[in-house]
C-alpha cells in the first residue's frame, strides 16, 4: 500500500497542459466530468486527493479530466476542470465549473416492499381563495445526517384534511433495510409556478411505522419558524398513518431457483421474400464459410434462454412456406417433421433440423405470425400456476401481412405466463415490429388493451458490420434481446398473485 505522499505524487499530472483535443468548433467546452476510479496501486486516505490523467473517451471528442478527492465525511468530490488549453481562446479565464459530490453507500441486502397510506387533519390553510393543495414528501436520512429525497405523494387539491391514496416504495429507498434509521416527512401546499408552500414537518422511522395504524401512528406537523415566532403555537396539523403492509420483492431468478420453467420455442420465417436459399444473396444461404443472419440470431438467443431450461428440449417451427408432401403453404409447421413433437434437442438440434427443412420445403408466404403465436399461447394457458413460463423466439425478414390477427393473439396471450421476442433479419422495414413492442403504446385489439406488454423487438442489422456478414458483439446482441423477459415475467407472476 502506498503511502501519503506516494498517493500526493499522482496530482502532478495536472501541471502538464495536454495535447489539444480535436472539438466541434460549435460546441463550448465549459469542462467535462468522467469519472475514473484510481488505479489499485492508490490508497486515498481522509484528506488525500487523487487527479487522474486525461482521459478520451471513445466515441467523443473531449479530453477529460477529473480530480477525486477523499473528505474526512468520506465524500468523493469530483472538480470539473476546465481544460487550460481551453481557456486562452474561450474567453472564460478562471472559470469555476462547480463541484459534483459523489455520495457512496453500500446498499443492503433487502428486497422488502412497502405499501403505505396516509391521511391529514386540519391541516394549515396556505391558499386565498382556498384551502391547501397538500402532498408529502418523504426523506431518507444518510449515513452522514443529511437527507435525500425518496418519494413524493400525489397532490389532494383544495383540502386541509386529505387522504392520500396508497403507495408502495422499497425499504431498501426508504430505510436501506435499517429500520431505526430516521425517516423525514414535509407537507407542502402545492403552487402551480413551483413555489410550493412549507406547512410542517414530522420524523419517524420504518420500525415506528411497521406498527401499522395506531396511536404511536399520529404525527403532529410541526413548523419550526412558526414554532419559535408564536408561543402558543401547537401545529400545523397532523398526519396518521392509515395502513400499513410490507412484502418481499422477488426477483426472476429467485422464481428460477424456486422451481420455475422457461420453455423455449423458435419460429423461423420461410417466405420467399428471404430469397432463394441456393443463393449468396438469400438470408437462409447455407454457406460453408460463415453463418447466416438466421443461425447468428438463433445461436445468440438461445445460447441464453437454453440455461433456464433444465430439459434442453426446444419446440421449433417455421411458417410462410410450402411443405412435403402435397406443397400446401403451413405458417405452423414443426422443422424436424414431427408435428406430435416437434421439440429439438438443444439448439444443434434446431439448428440441424432448421437446415433440412430448407432442403425439403419450398419458401413461399405471406408472413403471418398469428399462427406461431397462438400454437404457443395454448401450451401456456394450460398452466397459468407460474410454474412454467414460455418465450416464443420469431426470426424474420419482412412486413408482417396478418397484423389485426397478430394483435388480437398477442393481446390474448399478454395474459398468459408467455413473452415474445421478435428479431428482424435484412433491410426492411421494420415499422409494423415496433408497433407489436409496444413499449411507446400499448397494443390493442377489437378496443381490448393488452394486459403486459409481452413483445421485445430487436433489428438484426444494428448488432452486425456493413456486410451484414459478421455479429460485432454477441454478448450485446443477446443483453438487448433478452433485455425486457425478467420484467415481463416479473409482471405476470405479481398480476397474478404468484409468490
Amino acid at each position: 500500500m502506498e503511502s501519503r505522499a506516494q498517493c500526493r505524487q499522482h496530482s502532478s499530472v495536472l501541471t502538464t497542459p495536454p495535447p489539444p483535443p480535436y472539438t466541434h468548433p460549435e460546441m463550448p467546452l465549459l469542462g467535462v466530468l468522467l469519472w475514473v476510479p484510481p488505479p489499485r496501486s492508490v490508497s486515498l486516505q481522509d484528506g488525500d486527493s487523487y487527479c487522474t490523467p486525461p482521459q478520451q473517451e471513445a466515441g467523443t471528442s473531449h479530453v477529460q479530466w477529473v480530480s477525486i478527492g477523499v473528505t474526512p465525511q468520506r465524500r468523493h468530490l469530483c472538480h470539473c476542470v476546465p481544460p487550460p488549453h481551453r481557456l486562452s481562446h474561450r474567453g472564460i479565464p478562471g472559470k469555476k465549473c462547480g463541484t459534483i459530490i459523489l455520495l457512496a453507500e453500500e446498499l443492503g441486502n433487502c428486497r422488502d416492499v412497502a405499501t403505505l397510506q396516509f391521511c391529514a387533519n386540519k391541516l394549515d390553510k396556505k391558499d386565498f381563495f382556498g384551502k391547501s393543495d397538500p402532498f408529502m414528501v418523504f426523506y431518507r436520512s444518510n449515513e452522514d445526517g443529511t437527507f435525500t429525497i425518496c418519494h413524493k405523494t400525489e397532490v389532494m387539491r383544495n383540502t386541509l384534511n386529505p387522504v392520500w391514496p396508497a403507495f408502495a416504495i422499497p425499504v431498501r429507498a426508504l430505510c436501506n433495510g435499517d429500520y431505526d434509521r430516521a425517516i423525514k416527512v414535509e407537507v407542502y401546499d402545492w403552487d402551480r409556478d413551483g413555489s410550493h408552500d412549507f406547512i410542517g414537518e414530522f420524523t419517524t422511522s420504518y420500525r415506528e411505522l411497521a406498527r401499522g395504524q395506531s396511536q404511536f401512528n399520529v404525527y403532529e406537523v410541526v413548523n419550526p419558524r412558526k414554532k419559535m415566532k408564536k408561543k402558543k403555537y401547537l401545529n400545523s396539523g397532523t398526519v396518521t398513518l392509515l395502513s400499513f403492509a410490507v412484502e418481499s420483492d422477488h426477483t426472476f431468478l429467485d422464481y428460477i431457483r424456486g422451481g420455475t420453467q422457461i420453455n423455449f420455442t423458435v419460429a423461423i420465417d420461410f417466405t420467399a421474400s428471404n430469397g432463394n436459399p441456393s443463393q449468396s444473396t438469400s438470408l437462409h444461404y447455407l454457406s460453408p464459410y460463415q453463418l447466416n443472419a438466421y443461425t447468428m440470431a438463433l445461436r445468440a438467443v438461445g445460447e441464453i434462454i437454453q440455461d433456464y431450461d433444465s430439459d434442453k428440449m426446444f419446440p421449433a417451427l417455421g411458417f410462410g412456406a410450402k411443405i412435403p408432401p402435397d406443397g400446401r403453404v403451413s405458417h405452423e409447421f414443426p422443422l424436424n417433421g414431427d408435428a406430435a413433437n416437434p421439440s429439438c434437442s438443444g439448439i444443434e438440434g434446431i439448428l440441424e433440423a432448421y437446415h433440412r427443412s430448407l432442403r425439403s420445403v419450398q419458401l413461399y408466404g405471406p408472413t403471418n405470425f398469428a399462427p406461431v403465436v397462438n400454437h404457443v399461447a395454448r401450451s401456456a394457458a394450460a398452466v397459468p400456476d407460474g410454474s412454467q413460463y414460455f418465450v416464443l423466439l420469431i426470426i424474420t425478414d419482412g412486413v408482417i401481412s396478418d397484423m389485426a390477427q397478430t394483435k388480437e393473439a398477442i393481446v390474448n396471450a399478454a395474459k398468459l405466463p408467455m413473452s415474445i421476442i421478435i428479431v428482424g433479419v435484412g433491410q426492411a422495414e421494420f415499422d409494423a415490429m415496433v408497433e407489436l413492442d409496444g413499449d411507446d403504446i400499448r397494443i390493442s385489439s377489437r378496443g381490448k388493451v393488452a394486459e403486459r406488454d409481452i413483445v421485445q423487438f430487436v433489428p438484426f442489422r444494428d448488432y452486425t458490420d456493413r456486410g451484414g456478414s459478421q455479429v460485432l458483439s454477441m454478448a450485446r446482441l443477446a443483453k438487448d434481446v433478452l433485455a425486457e423477459i425478467p420484467e415481463q415475467f416479473i409482471s405476470y407472476m405479481k398480476a397474478h398473485g404468484i409468490k
